[in-house]
């Protein structure tokens, strides 16, 4: 029996409180919507999905370390880290799938400081102010960044 290609998408602090958490800014949807809809999105493409939210970055350390020689691919949305963490830019340097960073707002579009991301030279494609359709967008476009893009 083979086994499915595994989808990784990891989100940083504060992304368990959409809906909550500025809806103007990240959209009225829950983090329980958002994985659903990556659940549904990599179900039609015959991958498993690991969806993973922690508002502790040794948590999303460990967890980048762990599917760095396994995932299909990495969605990753870092949030506040993203901006700050070298430790995250390090840790994406082990892993052997492509990285796509997201963002659900346009981080470019908001205050100075979120200008910067240490995620963004380890990522194959970065994409910004989509919403949850990001992710989505992350997702399938997977097959096209990979060089076997038929295999896990």
């Amino acid at each position: 029996m083979s086994q499915r290609p595994v989808v990784a998408v990891f989100n940083g602090p504060n992304l368990n409180l959409l809906g909550e958490r500025q809806p103007e800014v990240y959209g009225s949807g829950t983090l329980a919507d958002l994985r659903e809809l990556c659940r549904a999105t990599t179900e039609a493409h015959g991958w498993d999905l690991d969806f993973r939210q922690t508002n502790h970055e040794g948590v999303l350390l460990e967890a980048i370390h762990e599917i760095r020689h396994t995932a299909y691919g990495l969605v990753l949305n870092a949030a506040a880290w993203t901006h700050t963490s070298v430790a995250i830019h390090d840790a994406l340097a082990l892993v052997r799938c492509p990285v796509v960073e997201v963002h659900l707002s346009d981080v470019h579009a908001r205050e100075a400081f979120r200008h910067h991301s240490y995620v963004t030279p380890r990522a194959a494609l970065v994409i910004v102010g989509r919403g949850a359709q990001g992710y989505v967008d992350a997702i399938e476009a997977l097959p096209g960044l990979r060089s076997d893009p038929g295999t896990g």
